[in-house]
Parts: C-alpha cells; sequence; structure tokens
C-alpha cells in the first residue's frame, strides 16, 4: 500500500515561485495525538499547580493563625504568674498586718495549694508553648484555666480576708498610729538583722536591727507616732534618739550626725527627726535603726509595709 501525503505550496508574493512540502498523514496524526497528550498532561500540571498554590496560601494561614494563638496563649500564661505573684505579695502583706494587730490568721480557701511566686514555673509556661505541636494548644489552654480557677479561689479567700481585717483594724487606729509600720530613712540596706560578721572584729555577732546606707544628712523620718524619750551621745551608736511609740514598742535611731527633737516631745508618723551620719563605730554614713517590743529586739523588717 503506498503511503499517503499531504502536500504543502509555498508562494512569493508575485507567485513567480513556490516550494512544495509534503508530510505523510501517518505522520500527522502522530503529532496530532502528541499535541493532545501534551494539552492533556499541560492542563494537569495547571490544575495541580493552582490546587497546590491554594494548599500552600492555606497552610500559611494556618501558620499563621497557630502562632498567633501561641502569642497570644504566651500573654495569657504571662498574666497568670503575674497574678501568681499578685497573690503571693498580698498574703506576705496580710501576715505583716496581722502580726501588727495581732489578729489570728484565718483558714484560708485553696491554702494547701503551692504558690509559685516570683520566679516559680507554671506547668504550663510560656516557654512551652513555641515549642507544643498546634494539637496540644488546646489542653494548655485547659490547663490554664485550671490554674486560673485556683487563683480565683485564692483571690476571693484574701478577699475575704482583708474585708475582715479591715473591720478589725478600724477599732485599732491608736495601734496602728504607733506601730513602726514605715521606712525611717530611704537607702540601702547593708546589713539586716540578725547574725552576721563584724566589720571590726572579723566575728560572728548578733546584730540586733538595721543598717541603711545613704548620703550624710539624708532625713530620717518618725515611723509611727510617739514620744522622744532619749537624746544622747553613746560610745558605739554615736549620737542616738529612742522613741517609744505605746503597746511596749521602742525604736532606737544610731549614727546620727544631727539630732531635730528633744526628750518628751511628741512626733508624728513622717516627722523629721535627724540626719544620717557616721558617729560612734560607724565605717560610713548610714542609719542603724533597732525595734524593740516588750524589752526584746526584733527585726524591724517584720513592721514595715511599703
Amino acid at each position: 500500500m503506498s503511503k499517503r501525503y499531504l502536500s504543502f505550496f509555498v508562494l512569493t508574493n508575485d507567485a513567480t515561485r513556490s516550494r512544495q512540502y509534503k508530510i505523510g498523514v501517518g505522520r500527522l496524526k502522530a503529532f496530532g495525538t502528541l499535541g493532545v497528550l501534551f494539552s492533556l498532561v499541560l492542563t494537569f500540571v495547571v490544575i495541580d499547580y493552582v490546587r497546590l498554590r491554594g494548599d500552600v496560601s492555606e497552610l500559611a494561614g494556618l501558620r499563621t493563625e497557630n502562632t498567633e494563638q501561641r502569642i497570644e496563649l504566651q500573654s495569657f500564661t504571662t498574666k497568670i504568674k503575674s497574678m501568681e505573684t499578685q497573690i503571693v505579695k498580698l498574703n506576705a502583706f496580710d501576715r505583716k498586718l496581722r502580726i501588727i494587730a495581732n489578729i489570728e490568721e484565718p483558714n484560708r480557701i485553696g491554702s494547701g495549694v503551692a504558690m509559685k511566686g516570683v520566679g516559680g514555673g507554671s506547668s504550663a509556661g510560656a516557654e512551652n508553648f513555641l515549642m507544643t505541636p498546634a494539637g496540644k494548644v488546646d489542653q494548655l489552654v485547659d490547663q490554664m484555666r485550671s490554674e486560673m480557677n485556683v487563683l480565683q479561689a485564692q483571690a476571693d479567700s484574701q478577699e475575704s480576708s482583708f474585708t475582715e481585717l479591715q473591720g478589725q483594724l478600724m477599732s485599732q487606729t491608736s495601734l496602728l498610729a504607733s506601730t513602726p509600720s514605715v521606712w525611717p530613712v530611704r537607702g540601702w540596706v547593708t546589713s539586716t538583722f540578725g547574725q552576721r560578721i563584724s566589720p571590726f572584729t572579723g566575728l560572728p555577732h548578733q546584730h540586733k536591727g538595721l543598717d541603711i546606707a545613704n548620703r550624710h544628712g539624708s532625713t530620717v523620718k518618725a515611723p509611727a507616732d510617739g514620744i522622744v524619750v532619749k537624746v544622747a551621745r553613746e560610745r558605739i551608736l554615736g549620737k542616738t534618739i529612742t522613741i517609744k511609740h505605746g503597746y511596749g514598742t521602742k525604736t532606737i535611731y544610731g549614727h546620727l550626725s544631727k539630732t531635730l527633737v528633744r526628750v518628751g516631745q511628741k512626733v508624728k508618723r513622717g516627722q523629721k527627726i535627724a540626719a544620717t551620719g557616721s558617729t560612734g563605730r560607724s565605717t560610713g554614713p548610714h542609719l542603724h535603726y533597732a525595734v524593740k517590743v516588750n524589752g526584746v529586739m526584733v527585726n524591724p523588717s517584720k513592721y514595715i509595709l511599703n
């Protein structure tokens, strides 16, 4: 059987010359089949590309949403830690007030739950969120809700305690006014109450007050209402003042450069009574501040509220 061809003639513009091209029908069919297949493959590739673009866009959206959720959860857990810290501080403040007013501690709701406080780590900590698979985010949210419920119970208990405390303190205004509950001078506590190594002998001894360093001549104020019972100069404490506040409480101020009150004078909380110095046995300008209750030296920090 002879082969069948299709002939093509190409003419010049003036039709003076022509060229003939022949192509077999079988070859033409093969080219056509290949063209159809190529079109189908190209169509499939385009459709798949569009689908993949959609998937990538959706995945990017999900990742963005997931990141936003984790950032939100991170902020949420930071707030939880802040609440924990605030409740710890409120509990400490409550205890100080009760010590001052000699009021018994109440039975608190949720008192058996350990508070983590500053530096503590919640089990659903912020640092875990950026490492947590998205599927576990709901679990972390439930865990934080549980922690929030515990904190809410503790906050409610603290509010109830403060309400009770307020009622009892209203009838003890004289006691509160006579309690040394504020700092006599602002500065740096260089030595606390209790055992320490003496800067003079190098041996351990009991330090019966607070040493608060500040510039020479800084103002010393009365931490509570009272009557000045002593203004003197001593070998160790240098220039000193002693104030009697009532209820068995006295405060002592040492190493003063100047005294501004006299024996028998009544003073009010916040009134200027002296200036810091370095008189007596001292290594530099500071205030030695001591509190005596019923004849016994106690830690002044126990009474300071601010």
